[in-house]
């Protein structure tokens, strides 16, 4: 569902117009014009349905008729980031528009358990191989198996992670990530974006050998982390709003948007597990987590189906780069 992007568009249209008048009436058009692209995938979202009440009563409060002219679309998120200092990202916007970024925070981890950019939190089968991000500046694709033999449950065993060419700054550059090598460079076994004159914008920096490593890069305003903890790999990312949603309507797969598909969905009930080692597990991971939130009870679910105590360690790991990567500390426990 686009309607955020019909939001911000709308938002950026009218920033700064004040009182009646045709710009006003020309956005609104516009706006409209966006919700009805985005009726199908929509149906279901409330934002869509307040977006299209919303609408239907500005255009009456400003006196607008539903035929005339539009808005020109705004530049895409490509141009935008190449005006100013374009491989410092974070200076680049504040010059722009005299306001820090807004950033947004995914995560994917254990089971997978996928936290979205829109803290959706689902519990995914996704067997083999699935994108996490595909959009113009990143795709991350994460490969998972079965973490039993006939299990339905699975975890991730492998990350791809291809920062696109970005001509005054990066060359493309992939890091691949697979159990047991969790490697401190891009796979051409450079640790920055190259020799261009802003390769240094982009750089890996080992965070604990073989356990976490963490992908600064700050020409898109993006950091992201990842961590092997048992037998499984975790993502998580923190991405600057507009490079997050810079994709078109055929990168329309991608899990850190849309979350899980609705029949790839598993419940985080106790799954017939005796009691004895639903305490042993809730008493594990209460040690991890104090706050029984959602990812406590990933955890609980992890540790059951998987008998691998170390699977705590991930829904840990996920909790602390929630917290360092949200820009609102409300945000960090998530309920059922």
């Amino acid at each position: 569902c686009k309607i955020l992007r019909c939001n911000s568009e709308y938002l950026a249209a009218t920033l700064g117009l004040r009182g009646p008048g045709g710009a006003i009436c020309s956005a609104l058009r516009s706006y409209a014009h966006c919700t009805r692209r985005a009726a199908r995938t929509c149906r279901g979202d409330l934002a869509y349905h307040s977006a299209v009440h919303g609408i239907e009563d500005l255009m009456i409060q400003h006196n607008c008729s539903k035929e005339g002219p539009t808005t020109a679309p705004q530049p895409p998120a490509r141009q935008h980031l190449q005006a100013g200092d374009v491989c410092d990202y974070e200076r680049s916007f504040v010059s722009r528009h005299s306001r820090a970024p807004s950033y947004q925070h995914c995560a994917a981890f254990g089971d997978p358990h996928i936290r979205t950019f829109h803290d959706d939190f689902h519990t995914c089968r996704v067997e083999g191989s699935w994108p996490l991000l595909d959009n113009d500046y990143l795709f991350v694709q994460a490969t998972s198996s079965p973490v039993a033999k006939g299990s339905n449950a699975t975890v991730t065993t492998k990350l791809t992670i291809i920062f696109k060419s970005m001509k005054e700054c990066i060359d493309q550059k992939v890091y691949q990530a697979e159990l047991g090598n969790l490697p401190a460079a891009f796979q051409d076994g450079s640790a920055t974006g190259g020799a261009r004159p802003g390769g240094s914008s982009l750089a890996i920096h080992e965070q604990v050998p073989g356990q976490h490593v963490e992908i600064c890069a700050s020409y898109i305003g993006t950091t992201i982390a990842v961590r092997q903890a048992g037998r499984q790999l975790s993502f998580a990312i923190r991405a600057a709003q507009e490079v997050a949603e810079a994709f078109g309507p055929e990168q329309d797969l991608q899990l850190c948007v849309g979350g899980c598909p609705r029949g790839q969905r598993l419940s985080r009930g106790q799954r017939g597990h005796s009691r004895r080692l639903a305490e042993a597990a809730e008493a594990l991971c209460r040690e991890m987590l104090p706050v029984e939130d959602l990812y406590f009870q990933s955890c609980v679910f992890d540790v059951q189906t998987s008998g691998d105590a170390s699977l705590a360690l991930a829904a840990r790991g996920a909790l602390e780069d929630a917290r360092r990567f949200l820009p609102s500390a409300r945000r960090l426990h998530l309920f059922q």
